[in-house]
């Protein structure tokens, strides 16, 4: 996308009443969803003795540290800073946009559950689709931020979780 995208969908969006508290609340909702589920997850195998439990929780954190290094590393500016916007989430970050390591949370919880209970995983797969598309309306991430982000979780919980 470039400014004259941004600034359309943002005012779109900021011109509806309550339009702005919508998107942010519905991101939140869905972030903080997915870490309960994750975490229910993680305590039914503990409380069932399933040594499953280590792996759902190594994989997503194995992940998550080496995304969270390469993207310090890449630090790639985020779309509020290149086109000098106010995002519609209040966010002072700067760099660190690629890849969206919201986006990758969300795809690689979706992967954990999935390989434990495959509706509840298949519905934060839904999510993440629509968490993705918050983050680049909100204009904190470009569409290759979040892309990115879900293809590594994508990725990640196949190598982690597939017994090939």
């Amino acid at each position: 996308m470039d400014r004259e995208q941004y600034i359309k969908v943002m005012d779109f969006i900021r011109s509806k009443r309550y339009g702005t508290s919508i998107i942010y609340i519905t991101g939140k909702v869905m972030t903080y969803l997915t870490a309960v589920v994750y975490l229910l997850t993680i305590v039914s195998l503990v409380y069932k003795e399933d040594m499953r439990f280590i792996r759902v929780i190594a994989v997503p954190a194995a992940g998550f540290v080496v995304l969270s290094v390469f993207r310090e590393k890449y630090n790639a500016i985020r779309p509020y800073e290149k086109y000098n916007f106010k995002p519609l989430f209040p966010k002072d970050t700067h760099g660190k946009s690629f890849p969206s390591r919201h986006v990758f949370s969300i795809f690689i919880c979706a992967g954990a559950v999935s390989f434990i209970y495959p509706l509840p995983g298949t519905v934060i797969y839904i999510m993440g689709v629509f968490l993705a598309v918050i983050r680049v309306i909100a204009g904190v991430h470009f569409p290759k931020d979040v892309i990115a982000g879900a293809l590594a979780g994508i990725l990640c919980s196949i190598a982690g979780f597939s017994d090939l």
